[in-house]
């Protein structure tokens, strides 16, 4: 536990950290490739990452908290190139406003998609401004919150007929789970801090979507 007034994740060592990029995974040939941005901002000394709620009006995922990203486009160059346009169509966010840390490991999950992540350092305060067909409002969260491990928990998930084992995220009312929560443990895990017992890295975390 941080005493107070203690910050964990300095700036340094999150540029440090995050730029040692996974090796970049080919993607099966059966999966929707898709991109996302996980932004993360300073406010004062202390880190924070910032999720959209999805709108009920949505095909996939609906009403669920993730980061900002999408479906490959044919314009896209590669992932990097739909996960800043991906925020700039959900929250306004400048692609020239985005200094990229480092990316993820690649996932697969059980609804089809094959998602490449980044992690984009971000202005903040910023003059976001939201789809309103895709976004319903946005959480700003502590990364330190992410680090407790009272916070975290596993358990089996069915979709259409297939069941994953599956991690989730709970605080005073908030959810996050799935694919969003993978990418969370991922990053925590190339900062040292899995919060899951004995997970020092991706492939360590006892949940596959």
């Amino acid at each position: 536990m941080l005493q107070r007034g203690m910050v964990r994740f300095s700036l340094n060592l999150l540029k440090d950290r995050l730029s040692l990029n996974p090796a970049l995974q080919a993607a099966p040939p059966d999966l929707h490739l898709a991109g996302v941005l996980a932004p993360l901002f300073f406010s004062g000394d202390e880190p924070h990452l910032l999720f959209t709620q999805r709108t009920m009006t949505l095909k996939d995922h609906r009403g669920q908290i993730s980061f900002p990203g999408g479906v490959k486009a044919p314009q896209d160059s590669d992932f990097l190139a739909t996960a800043l346009r991906e925020a700039q169509e959900e929250i306004g966010l400048d692609p020239e406003k985005v200094e990229v840390l480092g990316r993820l490991r690649s996932i697969a999950t059980i609804t089809g998609y094959w998602i490449t992540a980044f992690v984009g350092l971000i202005p903040y305060p910023y003059n976001f401004r939201l789809s309103t067909t895709e976004v319903q409002r946005l959480l700003l969260l502590p990364l330190e919150g992410f680090c407790d491990p009272g916070r975290w928990n596993s358990g089996d998930y069915t979709y259409n007929g297939r069941t994953v084992h599956v991690c989730c995220w709970k605080h005073q009312g908030t959810v996050i789970w799935g694919a969003t929560a993978r990418l969370l443990l991922d990053l925590l895990a190339q900062l040292g801090a899995n919060p899951f017992p004995g997970g020092a890295g991706g492939e360590d975390v006892p949940c596959v979507d």
